[in-house]
């Protein structure tokens, strides 16, 4: 575009067309009438055509102008919008992120990635959203997220997503402290206690599997199914439950001794966690704040 065209020039056009003469756009644009005649000659001067008539009944455009008109007119529209928009945004919070986080992240990532964030970009308005791993790749995929956090998923629900590793995690059995287990902590006795184990749908459900077949155990018939993190912290406590769920939900309850992790090799149960988007999206200047809180804390936590 040539770099002599001033906002100016597209106002002083579009309101004389609007007001039907150039004395009444003066008026309207607290101008005298030279000084709108002059711009109006100086964008003419620019395009390099005649852009107005002018004759008794007032100012008509020429062909060159009705044609410049429009566009005039549309690029003062879109700038208007612009600023509005970034008034309200300014108003609610200059940006917004909706993020996704699989049980583990939300337990072990999400409250210190937040932390971190808030010094970056303090007023960001974030949304973070929780739940089964099927759930949260919907809601990425029908645009309901911008981000998603958790264990790579299967390739069918991966179609049309990126994934970016961030570290891998294996998935935990931990106990109450003083469980009777713990005076004999084998896989094999898992049967004679109520289990807490993941439903079908879970990331984690083949993972677990594999690492029972390789230890000789059959599924636990005395089972429930459920990856929920506020559930199995009250009933691991309350029912001698023993619970397999993936390291990062409890890696504060183990830290602090509140539950404890069987000692027992869980390295078939490794998987990749990472970060997930769309793979035609475009990274926004919120996005790349949150990757850089998210990176941070990884960072700092020592799990990559």
């Amino acid at each position: 575009m040539d770099r002599r065209i001033k906002i100016r020039h597209l106002q002083a056009l579009t309101e004389i067309i609007r007001q039907g003469s150039l004395k009444r756009a003066a008026e309207t644009l607290c101008l005298t009438q030279p000084a709108i005649s002059r711009t109006l000659s100086e964008l003419e001067d620019i395009v390099g055509a005649a852009l107005l008539k002018r004759g008794r009944g007032g100012v008509a455009l020429t062909a060159e102008g009705a044609f410049f008109h429009r566009f005039a007119q549309a690029s003062l529209t879109a700038l208007e919008q612009g600023l509005s928009g970034l008034d309200a945004a300014g108003r609610e919070g200059a940006m917004q992120l909706r993020i996704g986080a699989l049980p583990s992240v939300a337990a072990r990532l999400m409250p210190d990635v937040a932390t971190a964030l808030g010094r970056l970009a303090p007023d960001l308005r974030l949304s973070i959203a929780e739940g089964a791993h099927g759930q949260m790749i919907a809601m990425l995929h029908s645009g309901d997220l911008d981000l998603l956090i958790g264990r790579l998923g299967d390739p069918a629900s991966m179609q049309g997503l990126s994934f970016t590793q961030l570290y891998l995690e294996d998935v935990a059995v931990v106990v109450r402290p003083g469980h009777p287990i713990l005076s004999d902590p084998d896989l094999r006795r898992i049967g004679q206690f109520q289990v807490i184990y993941p439903p079908p749908s879970a990331a984690i459900r083949p993972l677990v599997e594999r690492m029972l077949i390789a230890s000789g155990v059959t599924v636990p018939p005395n089972r429930i199914e459920t990856v929920s993190g506020a559930f199995g912290r009250v009933f691991t406590q309350q029912a001698d439950a023993v619970w397999f769920i993936s390291a990062g939900v409890v890696a504060r309850e183990v830290a602090d001794g509140r539950l404890v992790r069987l000692p027992i090799a869980t390295g078939l149960t490794q998987g990749p966690v990472g970060l997930m988007t769309r793979a035609e999206g475009d990274e926004s200047m919120a996005q790349r704040l949150f990757v850089q809180a998210l990176r941070q804390t990884v960072a700092r936590l020592g799990l990559a």
